[in-house]
């Protein structure tokens, strides 16, 4: 997530550079056929190329409609798992003994550890690995990509059930089953009461219904289908700019033809841009500059949880990094 008040003009630029020379040999290509080799069969009339223009920005704005929900989506469901996680840790600090209470919620960092490093797993549809994107990366740093899950969970859990989790494929998954089965022994052995043992199993239930929220935007992309059509029309869309604007110019007088080459560079980055606008936030777990800072929001809990327990060393809140913040 971007932390700062808005990209700079030089980072949108650097992002788009590619594209943008891509734009300028187009463009020059087709004024330099148009002028110098006499193509003038180059030129197409512009309302056509307008008609598929308003149809591109109208299915290039369902797209970037569509990701900005995917991406407010996320951020709500990490709201909740939020909320719940306090819910979660109030029932059991006031209703288990020291012991119990300490393995509990250490499990439960353990689940946003593992919650958070699966949804920073990589996907075939996603695009972090895009050279802009790749490239962009160097500016910030993705903790789930730099340190092994396992040392993470050190701390958190003991050996024995490290080694029950880690082979697990659903790790996070398998963390709820232990709380779970770790509350109903409490049951049995009288540290929890059946009431607060009903109503923690309710706010597990609510964690695994957030996780599986999680796990849906992470495993179901934005339709290909739509996300396919669109990068086709867009550049369809950008090979005829040049070819309409020629002869629009040309009422001017030969030479204004060259104004052709700034004008549909500045048109088609527009589109392209929009369109690139939508990629970067359709998937928001990815490890993306503009995914929702689950590190960081697992982070708040953890301080949180651990100032609820009283325990003396609380550790630091997340810090953005070139005002990115995961």
């Amino acid at each position: 997530m971007h932390a700062g008040r808005h990209y700079s003009l030089k980072e949108v630029a650097i992002w788009t550079r590619r594209e943008t020379a891509v734009f300028f040999l187009i463009a020059i290509a087709a004024t330099s056929l148009y002028t110098l080799a006499g193509c003038k069969w180059l030129a197409i009339s512009w309302p056509p190329i307008a008609v598929i223009g308003t149809a591109v920005a109208f299915i290039t704005g369902f797209k970037n409609s569509a990701s900005y929900a995917r991406l407010w989506e996320a951020r709500q469901v990490w709201g909740a798992i939020v909320n719940s996680s306090r819910a979660f840790a109030l029932l059991v600090l006031n209703g288990t003994d020291e012991a119990a209470r300490r393995r509990i919620l250490y499990r439960h960092f353990a689940w946003l550890t593992a919650l958070r490093y699966q949804l920073r797993e990589p996907r075939a549809w996603e695009n972090t690995s895009q050279a802009h994107n790749a490239e962009y990366r160097k500016r910030y740093s993705v903790a789930e990509w730099e340190t092994p899950l396992e040392s993470e969970l050190a701390p958190l859990l003991d050996a024995k059930e490290i080694a029950l989790v880690l082979p697990c494929k659903n790790r996070a998954t398998h963390l709820i089953h232990l709380q779970s089965m770790e509350l109903r022994s409490g049951i049995a052995e009288g540290i929890v009461g059946e009431l607060r043992y009903l109503e923690l199993q309710r706010h597990l239930a609510a964690l695994l219904d957030s996780q599986g929220k999680c796990e849906r935007l992470k495993n179901f992309p934005y339709p290909r289908q739509y996300a396919t059509l669109n990068l086709f029309f867009i550049w369809l869309f950008i090979l005829l700019v040049p070819l309409g604007l020629l002869p629009e110019f040309q009422k001017f007088g030969d030479r204004f033809t060259a104004l052709a080459i700034p004008i549909s560079v500045i048109i088609c980055w527009v589109f392209h841009t929009m369109d690139k606008i939508g990629d970067s936030s359709e998937n928001p777990f990815q490890g993306g500059p503009n995914d929702v800072p689950i590190t960081s929001m697992s982070r708040t809990i953890e301080i949180d949880l651990r100032e609820m327990m009283g325990e003396p060393n609380i550790p630091a809140p997340v810090k953005a990094v070139n005002n990115i913040l995961m």
